[in-house]
């Protein structure tokens, strides 16, 4: 039987999701709690990789087990045992050839920066100050749209067959005086990718290049004529959609 476990986690803590030599990870932990509470090895496929530093809100795993689970008491029960940045929210029976990360149909990330210094935003949002052109930012994020070959904001380097995704979404959001957001919904995306938008993005916001310059950038491929990387602490793995038809 395979089982979906939906999650959330801040990641301020961790050398990312995957499980790695000499490093502590969000699925060592995992693995561990559930290895403990089912008293037997326990491996999870979470539906994606994020990096030191990135949280998740929303986060998606699948493991597989011969027994039932006591689905009602379990999430409980793991939460008195993973530590308290970890946090199981559902578990659920799916079909067994449900996948947490192939048969994800699109994933959205949120990127969080505060604009006045505030101590509980410390390792949850940017700290930026500088002013910035919301609307020009919200029309170069419209260029984005589309399935593109998204080289140009992607970590050198990555094994991955092909660099074109489908951005369904891309926009910004201003929450309130000091605080906004950058969301985006995708149907894959690629290592560094969204950090390396939102950094292009506000410099755009800056005046430091234009609107129109984002069209010969994604043509380019070239991740040098990109903007900077921003901060890890502020992105969000902020939801990820499934077809209904995989749960049980």
């Amino acid at each position: 039987m395979r089982y979906f476990v939906d999650l959330a986690f801040k990641g301020t803590a961790y050398h990312g999701w995957q499980r790695q030599e000499n490093a502590h990870s969000v699925q060592e932990e995992i693995e561990n709690a559930l290895s403990t509470f089912l008293s037997e090895k326990i491996e999870v496929v979470g539906a994606g990789r994020t990096d030191t530093g990135v949280h998740a809100s929303h986060m998606v795993l699948h493991f597989d087990l011969d027994k039932e689970v006591d689905l009602q008491s379990a999430v409980f029960q793991l939460n008195s045992i993973l530590p308290k940045d970890i946090a199981f929210r559902k578990i659920r029976k799916v079909k067994d050839d449900f996948h947490a990360r192939f048969s994800a149909t699109t994933r959205t990330y949120r990127y969080y920066i505060h604009r006045q210094k505030d101590p509980f935003q410390e390792d949850a949002s940017y700290f930026f100050r500088p002013e910035l052109d919301l609307l020009a930012m919200n029309e170069a994020a419209k260029l984005l749209l589309g399935k593109k070959d998204f080289s140009s904001f992607s970590k050198a380097h990555t094994q991955t067959f092909t660099n074109d995704c489908d951005i369904k979404e891309a926009l910004w959001i201003q929450e309130n005086e000091h605080r906004l957001y950058f969301q985006i919904t995708a149907d894959r995306f690629l290592r560094n990718m969204v950090r390396a938008i939102v950094g292009t993005l506000i410099e755009v916001g800056q005046g430091k290049r234009t609107v129109d310059s984002i069209v010969e950038l994604i043509a380019s491929k070239d991740r040098k004529k990109a903007g900077y990387s921003v901060p890890a602490e502020g992105l969000y793995l902020y939801h990820i959609e499934y077809p209904e038809e995989g749960f049980i």
